[in-house]
């Protein structure tokens, strides 16, 4: 006999930011959304949250305009979009007013999001029930995610009174946010067990990922226990330090009885090849290789996979003073990879003493930098808790929420002799509303609050980055580091130039107007860019401009380069019919040669 239904979520947003700094341009997520859809698989589709919104200002484009786009497709088809918040510290690393969450969460369903996914990196239940109600009054399914580590703290009574408390609040459904995979498999299902007993009507939803290789059993343990949904990935961002793939999860559970969707294996050969895409295009650039491997190293120190990249950053910085230090005392250098490991040790005598927060964002950054100063520290034969930064302060204090665990007397000492305060009020209070603040700031800059508000959101949630895309700076940031990137990798330099803006023509009057003209095709499918020379008096337009047969007059952009488009004979360009930076079809005319 069948057992119930299990239904899948794509976490296509999570698996690039999970393994880089950035995600695809709204343009390619747009390009890739019928593929998913198609796929047939999927009910629900994680679109946007957490970093987001910072990835799009990083690049210089409006997230609004990307998560509009992007959530759009999936509402035609029906297929549900969630996004990822962060409880106090909504879409940033630090603390936000209750009055700028609570228009987060109208601002993102008025942008086509469904579910508001919350979690607090502490569990502390007060900032759950400001996501929770500002949810609701949103027009928001809440849906509140536990931070689930491995520890003595950490047991199925502690998440139960949780789960008690926010749905108290409101809380329509649960997420097991299992960030660094370390969750076991009996207690996830012993937890989901509980929930599904207690609370019949909770749906429940499983995110864990690969890291250090529990997330499949997890997965089984938590479907045979009541699970409604699983987080699921597709290759080539599937398995090493993010999300298991689709296809061996979906097998497993129709294998172990469970009624899962069909999967058109064509369209998912198309998601895997536009991802592919965008990965060569310029995002793996900013993926480190170690990513796509799973590793049990992870399973000692909790840290979740997608920290590994900056991780290692922060160690090859660290390696030149940690050697010199060593070359001084006469003792051996250090590798990487013993680097590594000492600082995974450390992070596993640090983490009880600073009282067990879940290693998630921004949690597992302090303990990690706590760790890892520490660790460079007592290289140079001085002790440990020299160096704590006023973030990792602020939640040892219990500014950001109560830990769960008790802090070592040397950490509670250490705060004494510094003079700094503990704090045991309700977070948000801390933090008072700012949006007045933040309307004067875009009348003064003159700048429209948006559709929604969701201009003023954006100066209000992320200031400093909304400021530099309003600026450019953003984007020519953005540029420089992707062509550094290349010039690195030997990859072909791509000349930027001014860009004529181009109107469209109707073909066909064109062609009775020049009857000797010879059309110029399209080789390929892709986006047409146009370049123009600049010499020191002004732009040459391309209208007008005399070619010589065998000069570039635009480059198509193919699936792996550039591709020019060059004159067929002497004359005149007549008109262009693609616009610029427009997807072109193989075959399409883009100019009249005359």
């Amino acid at each position: 006999m069948a057992k119930r239904e299990i239904k899948f979520s794509l976490v296509y947003r999570d698996m690039w930011q999970s393994s880089g700094k950035y995600v695809p341009r709204v343009d390619q997520l747009v390009e890739v959304a019928p593929a998913i859809i198609d796929m047939g698989c999927f009910d629900r589709v994680e679109t946007n949250g957490g970093a987001f919104e910072q990835v799009n200002l990083l690049f210089g484009e409006n997230p609004n305009k990307a998560v509009r786009a992007w959530t759009a497709p999936f509402h035609k088809a029906g297929i549900q979009t969630h996004m990822l918040e962060r409880g106090l510290n909504a879409l940033r690393m630090n603390p936000v007013p209750l009055d700028v969450r609570e228009l987060m969460f109208k601002v993102k369903k008025k942008q086509g999001t469904d579910i508001a996914r919350s979690f607090c990196g502490l569990n502390d239940h007060r900032n759950l029930k400001g996501s929770v109600i500002g949810a609701k009054k949103g027009g928001m399914i809440s849906q509140v995610a536990l931070s689930i580590t491995h520890s003595p703290v950490h047991t199925v009574a502690y998440y139960m009174d949780i789960v008690d408390k926010v749905v108290e609040y409101g809380a329509d459904e649960i997420c097991l946010k299992d960030m660094a995979g370390i969750g076991r498999p009996n207690v996830l299902g012993e937890l989901v067990a509980s929930i599904k007993k207690k609370y019949p009507h909770i749906k429940v939803q499983y995110h864990g990922h690969t890291g250090p290789g529990f997330a499949t059993a997890s997965m089984l343990e938590v479907a045979r226990a009541g699970a409604d949904y699983l987080d699921v990935a597709v290759e080539p961002l599937s398995w090493g330090k993010v999300h298991p793939d689709v296809i061996t999860i979906r097998e497993m559970l129709r294998c172990d009885g469970f009624l899962v969707k069909d999967l058109n294996m064509d369209a998912y050969m198309e998601v895997r090849r536009l991802t592919q895409k965008f990965i060569d295009d310029f995002l793996g650039y900013w993926i480190n290789p170690s990513n796509a491997r799973m590793t049990s190293l992870l399973v000692g120190c909790g840290l979740p996979g997608g920290m590994m990249g900056s991780m290692m950053a922060d160690l090859k910085g660290f390696q030149d003073a940690i050697n010199a230090a060593q070359r001084a005392h006469g003792r051996p250098e250090m590798s990487l990879d013993t680097l590594m490991v000492k600082l995974f040790e450390e992070v596993e005598y640090v983490w009880p003493r600073l009282g067990y927060p879940p290693l998630v964002t921004p949690f597992s950054q302090y303990v990690k930098n706590t760790a890892l100063m520490n660790l460079f520290n007592m290289l140079q034969d001085k002790p440990r808790w020299t160096t704590i930064d006023k973030d990792t302060w602020g939640m040892i204090l219990g500014n950001m929420g109560k830990l769960p665990g008790e802090l070592a007397p040397e950490i509670v000492e250490l705060a004494k002799e510094k003079g700094l305060e503990f704090s045991t009020g309700n977070p948000q209070d801390n933090y008072p509303d700012e949006l007045p603040k933040f309307r004067a700031m875009m009348d003064e800059e003159g700048w429209d609050y948006g559709e929604d508000d969701e201009e003023l959101f954006e100066l209000a949630m992320h200031e400093r980055q909304y400021r530099d895309y309003r600026s450019g700076i953003a984007k020519e940031r953005f540029n420089k580091e992707l062509e550094e990137f290349r010039a690195k990798a030997g990859a072909p330099i791509v000349v930027t130039r001014p860009v004529v803006e181009v109107p469209r023509f109707e073909l066909d009057k064109l062609m009775a107007k020049y009857p000797q003209a010879t059309a110029v095709q399209s080789p390929v499918k892709g986006q047409v860019i146009w370049e123009v020379d600049v010499d020191d008096r002004s732009m040459a337009p391309v209208l007008g401009k005399t070619v010589k047969a065998g000069e570039t007059i635009g480059y198509i952009q193919a699936w792996y380069g550039m591709e020019a488009v060059t004159s067929p004979v002497d004359g005149q360009v007549v008109a262009v019919t693609a616009d610029q930076g427009c997807t072109v079809s193989k075959g399409e005319v883009l100019a009249l040669i005359q």
